[in-house]
């Protein structure tokens, strides 16, 4: 159970903790995917830029990160282990052929259910004041060309307040923010479900657009504001 996630930093009680499950890029060297390797660096391999932010924001006391090893094609672990896409057999138009005819449930059994087992033993361990859940999203997707407008997306299923709070701070910072966009956290929501909606934890689980996160600057840049955004909704919602 050690290596399906790495946590950086000292979680603490009263804390933030960052949670990437789709910040991992590893591909275990008993699972075949039957892609081009290189797929993996892309969006449908890895959410780019958040292991890389949460990383960062991690460097601060009372900070730290819970970032998934393995890439969402090996397991989506923001999915309800039930949902056929927890092994998705096609991501954004390209299919994914070693996902097909292969041992669901050993597959999820060592993967899908150690990461959140684990990740719910640390929030037990050192309950933080607030959960970032961070993705991230492609300007376009494959299938459809359209411009996606936003630079950040608040996301929620029932418990809007660190998503209303975190708006309205992003909004100020001048950034462009969806609400529910570019997916809806009442859909999207396998992991902040178990993990804060129904035990009532506080979180913000936010989407930013990679080409903002796609380097170094950007990375530095978004972890700062992340890290004002969130010391400000962890003292409001207290």
């Amino acid at each position: 159970m050690s290596d399906v996630a790495r946590i950086v930093g000292e979680p603490r009680f009263g804390g933030i903790l960052v949670v990437c499950d789709h910040g991992g890029k590893s591909v275990p060297d008993d699972v075949d995917l039957g892609i081009d390797p290189a797929l993996i660096e892309q969006h449908i391999g890895h959410d780019i830029g958040v292991a890389e932010i949460a990383e960062r924001m991690a460097s601060n006391p009372g900070t730290a990160a819970f970032i998934a090893n393995f890439s969402r094609l090996v397991v989506d672990l923001n999915r309800e282990a039930s949902d056929p896409a927890a092994l998705p057999e096609e991501s954004d138009g390209r299919a994914m052929p070693g996902n097909r005819d292969v041992d669901r449930d050993a597959r999820l059994a060592a993967y899908h259910a150690p990461f959140h087992a684990r990740l719910e033993a640390q929030l037990d361990a050192a309950p933080p004041a607030l959960i970032l859940f961070l993705h991230s999203f492609t300007p376009a997707m494959q299938t459809d060309d359209t411009p996606r407008p936003w630079q950040c997306g608040v996301l929620y299923e029932g418990d809007d307040r660190g998503a209303m709070i975190a708006k309205i701070l992003l909004e100020k910072e001048g950034l462009t923010v969806g609400d529910q966009q570019p997916y809806s956290g009442a859909v999207y929501n396998a992991t902040i479900s178990r993990h804060a909606e129904e035990p009532g934890r506080p979180y913000l689980y936010l989407e930013v657009r990679q080409d903002l996160i796609g380097d170094a600057a950007g990375q530095a840049e978004w972890a700062e504001c992340l890290q004002r955004v969130c010391n400000r909704i962890a003292m409001e919602l207290m």
